[in-house]
């Protein structure tokens, strides 16, 4: 797989934002840990809520399919290189 710089560099700050990130929250990785070595299988039901600092409340989620789960284990395997 061949990258340009600007895709070197993109992939760089995502990086960077994902160490921000679990640095910032170190509970929520740990959180999605067990749940993808316990909970993701064909069936479950992923439900995401967000709540705006007004107190606005969006709530939304999802059945897993084989596709999605198939999905999941591909980013997983990303993380791991």
């Amino acid at each position: 797989m061949n990258m340009n710089l600007n895709q070197l560099a993109i992939l760089q700050q995502l990086k960077s934002g994902m160490d921000r990130f679990r640095a910032g929250h170190p509970k929520f990785p740990l959180f999605l840990k067990a749940v993808s070595q316990d909970a993701l299988r064909e069936g479950t039901i992923v439900e995401i809520n967000v709540t705006t600092p007004e107190g606005k409340n969006y709530c939304s989620n999802v059945k897993l399919n084989a596709g999605d789960l198939e999905f999941i284990e591909a980013l997983k395997n990303l993380n791991n290189h």
